[in-house]
């Protein structure tokens, strides 16, 4: 015959199964957050990942019209006189305005050149005229520059005067 297990023994036992399922518990709780965590940065990886994707298309697009509105642009410097007033030459100037405001609803933003300090940066120095000061300022600009925030879509080409 067996002998009956003492309430101590039994008190021993279920004690010793409560704190091995609290510590179960404890570290399936951990793993879950781990979990939970490691999605939630993964998720917002992923959103970060499609804007980059979304402003570097952006970009590129923009890159590849920008030729359009230079030569719109050129076309409307060389208007003789006696056009400038013709509903022509009218069109292609609103559509360089539409083109401009698209531009500037999608974030993109000329780059400020004349009379600006020269930035590597923003700038492309194409020719440089010497003096006698020593302050690098833009004199004129050549081909428009254009960014998208911080980025630079097309370096602004110029021409480069010290003062």
């Amino acid at each position: 015959m067996t002998k009956p297990k003492s309430n101590n023994q039994t008190d021993n036992k279920n004690v010793e199964n409560m704190a091995l399922l609290q510590q179960q518990l404890e570290e399936l709780t951990l793993a879950v957050q781990r979990e939970r965590a490691d999605a939630i940065n993964m998720r917002r990886r992923h959103e970060e990942q499609i804007a980059g994707l979304k402003t570097t298309v952006k970009a590129n697009v923009v890159r590849e019209l920008l030729p359009v509105i230079d030569n719109l642009e050129r076309g409307l410097k060389h208007v003789p006189e006696h056009l400038a007033e013709d509903e022509y030459v009218k069109g292609v100037q609103n559509v360089v305005k539409q083109f401009e405001k698209v531009l500037a609803d999608m974030g993109v933003t000329r780059i400020r050149t004349v009379g600006e300090p020269f930035d590597p940066r923003w700038h492309e120095a194409v020719t440089m005229e010497e003096s006698d000061g020593t302050e690098e300022v833009v004199a004129e600009e050549l081909q428009a520059g254009y960014a998208l925030g911080d980025e630079v879509i097309r370096h602004a080409m110029v021409k480069v005067k010290m003062r």
